[in-house]
């Protein structure tokens, strides 16, 4: 999908303002095109990262009793599952408007500055590049967002009142999220981390930290 942003792109010479409306229009109208194809690849992943949720609860399964083992097994995700479904369309289709978007700025940038020309006409070219680089964040973040947002409602649903925040424990955890390694949270207040952001475990752009619940009756 990026790439075929970056080749509509690539169809118009880079920086010419009269180009700017049909690449817009075009772009506009992709996004739309874009919708059952975005809703099928969502449910996928939508499906297949409750199916890996539902194991993990269940890979405990010696730990659990059988009451809240078929408690689990009925958490109400279903309405979780439809707002999730709902939000990474949106992302999705915004692939393209953003591209139009930064195609529009980039020319007027060029408009306004005629000795950088050329080298905006470089940056409108990266579009497809640029597209690329945020598809890959939208489902880095998209999955884990999906099995914390997931964890989290079958966790409330049998009476769990918080977890401890996990991380992958690399060189690649931010220093804020490490601080928070091992540290008890509760589900109604996601904590301030020290660089100033509000969060729950891997619910945040690039997260690989994880909640483990506490359960009541463990």
């Amino acid at each position: 999908m990026a790439q075929q942003v970056g080749a509509i792109i690539d169809g118009f010479p880079p920086g010419d303002p009269e180009a700017v409306p049909t690449v817009t229009d075009m772009l506009a109208k992709y996004a739309e095109i874009l919708i059952p194809w975005a809703t099928a690849t969502a449910s996928k992943m939508l499906g297949e990262v409750n199916h890996r949720d539902e194991q993990a609860w269940f890979s405990h399964a010696n730990d659990i009793s059988r009451a809240l083992r078929e408690e689990i097994r009925t958490a109400p995700t279903g309405a979780l599952m439809q707002q999730l479904l709902a939000e990474q369309v949106t992302l999705i289709k915004s692939l393209p408007l953003d591209a139009a978007k930064r195609v529009h700025e980039l020319t007027l940038a060029g408009i306004e500055d005629g000795t950088r020309a050329k080298e905006i006409a470089k940056e409108i070219v990266r579009s497809g590049e640029v597209s690329m680089n945020r598809a890959n964040l939208i489902a880095r973040t998209e999955v884990a967002r999906t099995a914390s947002k997931l964890t989290e409602a079958r966790a409330l649903h049998i009476g769990s009142d918080g977890y401890i925040w996990r991380t992958s424990k690399d060189s690649d955890v931010r220093h804020s999220h490490k601080e928070m390694e091992g540290k008890y949270v509760r589900w109604d207040t996601p904590p301030r981390l020290s660089d100033g952001t509000v969060t729950h475990a891997g619910q945040i752009y690039n997260c690989r930290c994880y909640p483990e619940p506490v359960i009541p009756d463990l």
